[in-house]
Parts: structure tokens; sequence; C-alpha cells
């Protein structure tokens, strides 16, 4: 039901709005938005999920009149739209590698005779030979690139389809173009809008902040987490809920152990055949599957507006990524939780992936010099390299992409250009650098939602806390609950303050390193300085230095007014609470607690199961033996005594040991811990 094009005005947009759309009026922020592209501007629009992205293209396109260009990165997102858009009478179709070539032939007719309102295609649709030609022979209303931080390199999704978007794209002018996403830092933010030629476009940058989502973020072992969702999710009204895996055999087993005659839970990978995760995402959608356990393939424009709670069972893998998965909760603007269960290996776990997807540049440089100007077939330069079919491809595709390589439509590979090295080290380098962020974002003491609007540099935020999750709210945490300090918890918190009240604005390393390493861990003076913040006692801020061209974060501690009375008046740390993970019982004995303030364990005086410390010596000798070097370099006896004493049962355990940092934990703790497991 295409509208005849005429001069745009808000007035007319309501209209359109009402009639064709049946809302009654527009969502914050949407009418200023399709006002400019109905009357011709490019944009960019960066809006969280559930904000109304999409109608922000169809009511303009509408408006203008003709055909809407929608380039679209998932099979599922297209028919979701396609199908409400038809509900709504209009004329909507979709190209896809789902369909037969017949179906798709018969679709390209329909828009030549301008017998559609929407065409939605994949950005690989795009390199078909004469595809792009065919969509020029007659002018579009407006080209939507949804999904678009796909387009950056900078982006937390980056896809090279979406990339060589800039070299077709021209052949559509001058139709405008919107650029949409809900997760787009402002570097991202200028890369889109720079492959696609929108220079002169207008940004909309709304929305980050989500008033009805609270989140929380909780160290907890990777073992006990499968027992903790499950106590969260039987909590009433954690339904419908998201619980994200990082790993396609979790998400298996996820939802094998959640499954209940009263819960029903299901897997969702990109493992599954397409036909079982659209059954399944339908069944999820109606309401016939309360818990969908995925990989971070689910999701991506999903219309369930009631999900209630979304858990991370593991670190993700950036802010982006995580600011997206938990936007799908509480679309329907009630309260819902968002839940982060990370530990330090889980940051391991994502170093492993980074080193396989992003090859050293040196493999890169090996390809590199193996062409020239004479196209070589791949699998011949793959025989050449010796590399595995995995390695080659990924090593390959990143040349590709960043113009080392040219590659035909039948893999035959020549030299590109040798700027490529730069360009691939600089994106390299961004990803690795993604890691830290998320690592930063997860150990920050201010307000969860607020450290997220700031990441995304959105300007008009009242930068107000949230007053809704763990750090603003730390009672109404559902994954914690509270309890009173014992007194040797209040003693150390006292030498705390003591220590601050010496020297205040100190950063938390170097308080930890000067004053109270003899007496504590560092983990354990990082819990306790997060209770004293949240009881008011102290405030910790977020700070930075340059060092040798890198930006290095870290948290410095100040005493408030609470804290400097309290230096003189201790007993008022008694109302200092700690926090515990939900269903487990977490005091400590007197004689566990009056270890904790011991300066040292010693190796002839602990109680350790039979032959515990000599297995563990005799690992710390070989070891030694092996990097030739003294045995106290691998780890002192004060440190083996602590783990043959404490018996760590994981690295979150291990590395509440005095000595064990995250450098040792890397090297030794998978090998420590299968000592201690066969003792």
């Amino acid at each position: 039901m295409s509208i005849a094009p005429q001069p745009a005005d808000l007035q007319r947009l309501e209209t359109i709005l009402r009639e064709v759309f049946k809302h009654d009026g527009f969502r914050p922020h949407q009418a200023q938005v399709c006002l400019s592209l109905a009357q011709g501007n490019d944009a960019l629009l960066v809006m969280p999920t559930g904000a109304g992205k999409s109608l922000c293209y169809q009511l303009p396109g509408i408006a203008r009149g003709g055909t809407t260009l929608v380039i679209s990165p998932l099979i599922a997102l297209m028919e979701d739209q396609v199908a409400q858009l038809q509900a709504l009478g209009l004329r909507a179709d979709r190209i896809h590698s789902g369909r037969d070539r017949m179906t798709s032939r018969q679709v390209c007719r329909e828009y030549l005779s301008r017998q559609l309102d929407f065409l939605f295609v994949a950005p690989e649709r795009l390199r078909v030979p004469g595809f792009p030609e065919m969509l020029a022979k007659r002018e579009l209303a407006l080209v939507a690139v949804d999904e678009a931080h796909c387009i950056s390199q900078w982006g937390h999704d980056f896809r090279p389809d979406y990339r060589k978007l800039q070299e077709r794209l021209p052949l559509l002018r001058p139709a405008p173009i919107v650029a949409l996403t809900a997760t787009a830092t402002p570097l991202v933010q200028d890369d889109i809008v720079t492959q696609l030629g929108m220079t002169s476009g207008k940004r909309f940058i709304h929305g980050f902040r989500r008033s009805n989502l609270a989140v929380e973020i909780h160290k907890v072992a990777p073992k006990e987490r499968p027992e903790l969702i499950k106590k969260l999710l039987s909590q009433p009204g954690r339904l419908p809920a998201i619980v994200y895996a990082p790993s396609r055999k979790q998400t298996e087993e996820l939802a094998s152990s959640l499954s209940t005659s009263e819960l029903r839970a299901e897997p969702y990978h990109a493992g599954m055949l397409n036909r079982e995760r659209d059954a399944v995402q339908r069944r999820f959608i109606a309401g016939e599957t309360d818990l969908i356990a995925a990989t971070i393939a689910f999701g991506m424009g999903i219309d369930k507006a009631n999900i209630r709670t979304v858990i991370h069972t593991a670190l993700p893998q950036s802010v982006e990524g995580f600011y997206q998965e938990i936007g799908r909760a509480g679309r329907d603007g009630l309260p819902s939780r968002a839940i982060l269960l990370q530990s330090f290996g889980d940051r391991r776990t994502h170093q492993w992936f980074f080193d396989k997807n992003y090859p050293p540049t040196s493999d890169l440089a090996t390809l590199y010099k193996k062409l020239n100007a004479e196209p070589k077939a791949s699998e011949d330069l793959k025989a050449a390299m010796r590399m595995d079919e995995e390695l080659f491809a990924n090593v390959l595709e990143k040349l590709w992409i960043h113009g080392g390589a040219l590659v035909d439509a039948d893999n035959q590979v020549c030299k590109g250009q040798p700027s490529w090295k730069k360009l691939y080290q600089e994106q390299r380098d961004y990803k690795e650098a993604q890691l830290g962020q998320i690592g930063r974002y997860v150990e920050s003491a201010g307000c969860r939602m607020l450290g997220l609007i700031r990441y995304f540099g959105d300007q008009e935020d009242s930068a107000q806390p949230c007053g809704i999750c763990d750090i603003c709210a730390p009672t109404a945490s559902i994954a914690l609950q509270r309890r009173a300090v014992t007194k040797t918890e209040q003693q150390l918190l006292a030498q705390i303050i003591v220590a601050l009240s010496a020297q205040d604005g100190l950063s938390t390393g170097k308080l930890h390193r000067d004053k109270l390493e003899k007496v504590m861990s560092r983990d354990r003076c990082d819990e306790l300085l997060n209770a004293l913040s949240q009881a008011g006692f102290v405030e910790l801020t977020d700070e930075t230095f340059e060092a040798d061209g890198r930006t290095v974060r870290y948290h410095r501690v100040w005493l408030t007014a609470v804290g400097w009375k309290a230096a003189s008046q201790p007993e008022q740390l008694e109302r200092v609470e700690l926090a515990s993970i939900t269903g487990k019982k977490k005091t400590l004995g007197r004689k566990r607690v009056e270890t904790a303030v011991k300066k040292s364990y010693d190796l002839d005086e602990i109680e350790a199961p039979t032959g515990l410390v000599e297995a563990l010596k005799h690992w710390r000798r070989k070891e030694a033996e092996r990097v030739k070097a003294p045995a106290f370099h691998i780890l002192g006896n004060s440190t083996l005594a602590e783990i043959a004493a404490k018996q760590p049962k994981n690295d979150s355990e291990l590395l509440s040991v005095t000595g064990i940092g995250a450098r040792k934990l890397d090297k030794y703790g998978a090998a420590i811990l299968e000592i201690i497991a066969s003792h």
C-alpha cells in the first residue's frame, strides 16, 4: 500500500503512524528521526533494543512512497519483520539463502514492477553479479542498513560482507540511507558513517539508559553457577528468561539440568539445524518454552517483550555484546534483571578464542609474501603454508578484509595493498583492548547502568545512578544475600580505615601492597573495600594514566566523612555487611577467620591430607628443573603451605591464596588443582 510521495511534515507522519501502523503516538526520539528521513536526509540511529528502531525506517519509507530496501543480517530477523509488516497489510517480501531460486526471481519481478513496499535482503546478496544493478533499475524510497555495527571493524560483530556495502550502495543513490544499531561506541559510529558515505547525515544517539533493568555482576566459580541459576530462576517472576552460555555443549547441559515438569527449557546454538533453531525460537516467542539456554547466536531481532531475566554464565566478549544481550530483557517496560556470573578464569577462555580468531600478524605476513600479481588457487596456497584448514581460512579472510589479498569468486588469490598490515594490527589491538574493557567494567565500583551509558557516549543522559543495580541497591540483589561482618573481619576493616587515614587517596593496588599485604590477600582487600564503599565509609573512583603510549586504568580509594569518623570510632564498622551467593551459607568459623590475619603458613605445622605437602613440593621441584630456576621462584614455602592448608577447589579459591596472582594462576593453577583433587 504505497503512499504517493508528498512533502513530509510531522502531522502527516502521525496520520500514517495511526492509520497504517496502528500506534497512538511516537515513542521517545522516534518522531525526529522519522521526520528527518522522510525529508530525504541520511541518518545514523543508535537506540537500545526494544526502543522502536524498526519503525524509524518503516514509517518514513511509507511516507516517501516506493520501495524501502532493508539490508538485514539474519534470516530469522527478516522473516519476523516481513511477517509483521504483512500483518499490517503492507507489501513486504525477502530474498535470502533459505528461499529457492524461482521464488527469489518472482520477488525480483515484483520489485521491478513496483509491487513491494519493503524488500529485505542479506548483505551477501549484494555481491551476487547483477543483483545491485537490478536494484538500481528503479529509484528506491529509502535504504535501511539494520544491525549497522556489523559494518565496522571496531564493532563487536564485524562481518566482511557488510564492509563491502560501501562499494555497492552508490548504485542505489540518491535514496537516503539510514544505518540502525543498538550498540555503537563513538568510534564505531564514526566508522559506520564513513563506510556508508553518510558524512553529511544526521546522528541520533539516544536512550541507552534502561530504567527498568537492574544489572547484577557477581564473582562465582564456574562449578557453582548452574546450581545458582536454578535457585535464581525458581524465584517468582523470573520467567521467561534467556541464559547465555559460552559454548554449544554448555547450552545443552544447562537446558537439560534446568528442565523440570514446571520449567520448560531448551538449548539454542549455531550447531543446530536451521529448522530446529526456528522451532525453538517460535516456541519461546509463543510462550510454550519458559527459558532458552543459548549462545550469542540467539536473540538478534527477537520480538518478545516480556523477558524478565537475562543471565550470563560467563564473562561476555565485549561491553557492546553485553549491552545488546541484556537489552532483550524488559522491553515491555516492567522491572527486569540482568545477572552476570563471572570469574578470572573466563578471561583466559576469551584470550584463547582471541588468539584463534585473530592470528598473529606474522602469519598474515607469511601468506602475503607468497602472493603476487598472478592469481593462485587458495588450495595451493594452503598446502604451501602448511596450515590446517581452519587456521588458513582465518588468515586468508583477515588478509582479504584488510586489503592484503584480492580473492575472486573462484577462490583465486593475488597480492593486494601493503597497507594491510597497519590496518590489521590496529583492529587486532582494538579487539584485544575490548577484552580489557569488559574486565574493567565488571570490576568497576560505580553504578552498572551509568557505566554502560558513559561507555556508549550518550550525551543526553542525566548521568544519575540508576538506583536499582547491585551497586546502587545491594540489598535488592536477587543473587546475593547479606550478612554481618565477624569480629575479625571488623578488625580487617578497621586496618583499612586506619591505613587510609594515614594516607588517603591511594590506589587500591598500592593500598594493599604497601599497607595491607601482610594481613590479607588482594581479593580479600577488594571484597572489604567494596563493602566499605557500599556502606558509605569510602569512595572508589576510576582513574587513568598514560604509560608507553597505553592508557592504564585503576581504582583510587578515598575516605568519606563517615569513614574519617570511623578511624577514631571503629565500632561504627559493625554495620558493614558482606555479600555471599544466594543459597550458600558463607559463615566463617573462628579458626578459619584467625588464619586470615596470620602473616604466613608454616610447611611443618599445617594440617593437610597425607602426602599432599610432599606432592606439592615434588611438583614445584620438577617445575623449577624444567624452567631452570630456584624452587622459591615458582612458589614460596608460605604460599605452598597455605595451598595445602586451604585445599582450594577452583580458580576463584586458589586466587585467594597469598602469593597466587593472575599470572601464576594462569601458569600453575591447573596443575595445583589436579594435585589437590588427587589427595
